[in-house]
């Protein structure tokens, strides 16, 4: 039984560490995964498995760990949901990057997000000057949305189901 939980403590403490990694390295980060941003994962989750288990290689061993980090991901996303402080203090909030066509270097700066990264953004909603957007955010999970007098136009246009929807009976 002191086996067991030795290894439900080391995996819970790896866990927490790992999510204050994560937030102290930028959100940003989350959901731009690189080729380099997909090595330096495996090769964490390889390096911390020890730091988990310790000597238990055994497949017990592994179930074990895995069971607590589902658990605490469980436990951890419970109490985000019911309880906004504790959502943001693991998962942060949303950043104002542009509003109503100004930039906001200094949060650009805070969120290490490059001019490139921000117009690319831009253009892959669709929106061909930063004047023309109305709010851009970098959300919690690191995506970057923009809004703009453009999108509320297109979508709004957009009112009939697509014809693939209309032709299908058989649903």
């Amino acid at each position: 039984m002191h086996a067991i939980l030795i290894i439900v403590l080391r995996s819970s403490i790896v866990y927490l560490s790992i999510i204050l990694f994560i937030r102290l390295f930028g959100k940003k980060e989350i959901s731009q995964l690189s080729v380099i941003d997909l090595v330096f994962i495996l090769l964490i989750s390889n390096s911390v498995q020890n730091a988990m288990v310790g000597d238990d290689s055994s497949l017990q061993g592994g179930l074990i760990a895995a069971a607590t980090l589902f658990g605490i991901n469980a436990v951890l996303r419970y109490f985000s949901y019911r309880n906004k402080k504790i959502a943001e203090l693991l998962q942060g909030s949303p950043v104002l990057l542009v509003y109503s066509g100004h930039i906001l270097e200094d949060h650009l700066k805070k969120e290490h997000i490059s001019m490139d990264e921000l117009e690319e953004a831009i253009r892959e909603h669709g929106v061909k000057n930063i004047k023309e957007v109305n709010l851009a955010m970098l959300e919690t999970d690191g995506n970057i949305s923009i809004l703009s007098e453009n999108f509320t136009k297109r979508t709004a246009r957009r009112r009939r189901p697509h014809k693939a929807l209309m032709n299908s009976n058989s649903v």
